[in-house]
């Protein structure tokens, strides 16, 4: 089975992926993806630099001055997604070959990169929004307005509510999340009741 696996960033989904992994599925990052290929893809780098003039400095990206960009302008970060997404799909292809009995695509595009539909199943994870802002400060060392300007600049929880087969709520503490994702899994048929 592959499963989807969507949400806005600092929603929680590392839980639902840790809880995957325990129960033997893979997971595959496409944000990892995307970071590894910008250390490996010098075509994807150039037609970065080429949108985005600065942001690539001495072969590497800028992320930070390129986040400044996009996470500010709409049409900026649709491109950015129309840049880098092809180039995850690509990989996510590749790595489905070696699928395991559970596969798990994590992506925040999984929909607009062309993502849900190699799944079998879509979920988003949601949480509320000054929890996630608190998770991304502490999570990545940012201020509490740049982490807001990140969240902004992605669909709204209806969105994803829409989209996706299922939607988690990350709303409480950490063991009810983690026992809500184990349900989810017994609930697909992935994981037998005892586990």
């Amino acid at each position: 089975m592959i499963l989807g696996i969507t949400g806005g960033t600092g929603s929680g989904k590392t839980t639902l992926l840790d809880v995957i992994r325990e129960q033997g599925g893979s997971v595959l990052d496409c944000d990892r993806i995307y970071h590894r290929l910008l250390q490996t893809d010098k075509a994807l780098l150039q037609a970065i630099e080429d949108r985005f003039p600065g942001t690539v400095e001495k072969g590497s990206l800028n992320r930070k001055k390129l986040g400044s960009i996009v996470f500010a302008d709409k049409t900026a970060l649709e491109d950015l997604n129309r840049i880098t997404h092809s180039a995850v799909k690509q990989e996510v292809l590749c790595k489905l070959e070696e699928k395991s009995k559970l596969t798990a695509i994590d992506a925040i595009g999984l929909f607009e990169g062309g993502l849900a539909e190699l799944c079998d199943v879509t979920v988003a994870v949601t949480a509320p929004l000054d929890t996630r802002i608190q998770r991304l400060m502490a999570r990545d060392g940012i201020s509490q307005e740049y982490a807001a300007n990140r969240i902004a600049a992605q669909h709204q929880d209806a969105w994803f509510r829409e989209k996706c087969d299922y939607v988690l709520c990350n709303d409480g503490a950490m063991d009810d999340f983690r026992a809500k994702c184990l349900a989810f899994l017994r609930g697909l048929g992935i994981m037998k009741e005892n586990q």
